[in-house]
């Protein structure tokens, strides 16, 4: 559509997550960080939460890339879609573990044949590393199925068996706070909040996509064009890709070759989630 228009090689806004795109923030560069030493730590469980957008999946794709060139120390399973119930839950990391068992195989089963791999890998020196991505949609259950899975002990000398990353809406906070998850959250001891990005990060990342999707010329988007989004994305990356998105859309549309805040200020209004940030903004600074 404006590819060529712009003098870009793909689109540098899309929603989907691609770690080609990862920029090295301060606030994301902390939370990979914390990934990192929490695994150096044997934390059982680290929990990442942000609001919807704010990159938990993208982040959680750059740890599992980091710990997967590093297959002499670690395993990798992802779950990327948790509403499942405590036996499923066992199934889907069977799968992942690229696990054989009979097709009539019960919980119990699936559950020793998961714990013995487990144990197999830690006697070689790995430890497991389960990510689960949107876990605050998982069930009490499904949750408590998976902290049992951290109770199997480590091998002689060997490596601990496995570790896990919860990332979730701050609806997780709420899950892990209910009495039947009190075991699961006495070892939770590792926790990091996702922040939005601020005015200069919002500059940044639409440079750096811009950048990585082969765009060579003078800046595209103006100060107040910058200002318009930071204001209506609030700083979540992924309403900073709607809104960016669509002002190259508009200025496309147009013919123009840079992006000024009235291209931003259409972009904005064709974007509901984007009106309420800005209305919130306006109240903030009124006040």
């Amino acid at each position: 559509m404006y590819i060529k228009h712009f003098g870009l090689a793909q689109y540098p806004f899309s929603l989907a997550p691609n770690t080609r795109y990862f920029l090295k923030l301060p606030s994301h560069q902390r939370a990979f960080d914390f990934i990192i030493e929490a695994l150096q730590d044997d934390s059982r469980f680290t929990k990442i939460t942000g609001e919807v957008g704010t990159g938990k999946t993208m982040l959680c794709r750059k740890a599992l890339n980091a710990l997967e060139a590093h297959e002499d120390k670690y395993a990798t399973v992802f779950i990327p879609n948790p509403v499942l119930d405590e036996e499923s839950i066992i199934y889907a990391i069977a799968d992942e573990m690229k696990l054989s068992y009979d097709s009539d195989a019960n919980y119990y089963e699936l559950l020793k044949l998961v714990s013995k791999e487990l144990i197999r890998l830690s006697t070689l020196g790995k430890t497991t590393v389960l990510f689960i991505d949107e876990a605050q949609a998982m069930a009490e259950e499904a949750l408590e199925a998976i902290r049992l899975l951290t109770t199997i002990e480590r091998a002689t000398d060997g490596p601990i068996p496995l570790q896990i990353i919860l990332f979730g809406q701050p609806e997780l906070d709420e899950l892990l706070e209910r009495p039947a998850l009190r075991a699961l959250n006495r070892n939770l001891r590792a926790s990091y909040q996702l922040a939005s990005l601020d005015r200069d990060g919002v500059e940044a990342y639409l440079d750096h996509r811009l950048v990585k999707a082969g765009y060579n010329g003078p800046h595209l988007f103006s100060a107040k064009a910058v200002d318009l989004i930071f204001r209506g994305s609030g700083g979540i990356p992924r309403l900073i890709n709607i809104l960016a998105h669509k002002a190259l859309m508009v200025a496309f549309g147009k013919g123009d070759h840079a992006l000024t805040d009235k291209h931003v200020e259409l972009a904005i209004e064709d974007t509901e989630s984007a009106q309420q940030h800005k209305l919130r903004k306006r109240r903030f600074f009124s006040n």
